[in-house]
């Protein structure tokens, strides 16, 4: 059985796609704890990211890293924190979120409702920083 993110990632359920290569697949979280909050995933269907091979997982951060690099330029925030949570979709997955502060990443906030224009404004200003 396909998870949800192996059915995004396959183009059987739109999303709004920041990057992808051979193994890995960046996508808005249509959920955002802020705006420009990004997915990352592996192509291969894994349950849990400390489940992944040492080199998918070396692969999946360095893939990770150049999504967030152009989050923090296109977003203009302080840093983007790095969540790993994994109970919530069993396919392994990290979170990329703008920040500004520490309480920024506080499950507790309440997410963001956007409409469709403001994803692809946002999807488009991270994807011409890459």
């Amino acid at each position: 059985m396909s998870t949800i993110f192996s059915k995004i990632a396959k183009g059987e359920i739109p999303s709004y796609k920041i990057a992808e290569n051979e193994d890995f697949f960046a996508f808005l979280d249509i959920n955002p704890m802020a705006k420009g909050h990004t997915l990352v995933i592996p192509k291969k269907e894994v349950d849990y990211i400390f489940d992944l091979d040492d080199e998918v997982l070396a692969k999946l951060n360095i893939f990770a890293k150049k999504i967030a690099i152009a989050q923090k330029e296109a977003l203009q925030c302080l840093r983007i924190g790095s969540m790993v949570i994994g109970l919530e979709v069993p396919h392994a997955h990290i979170h990329l979120i703008p920040i500004n502060k520490e309480s920024d990443m506080s499950l507790s906030n309440p997410r963001l409702k956007l409409s469709e224009e403001e994803f692809i404004e946002i999807a488009n200003a991270i994807k011409a920083k890459l």
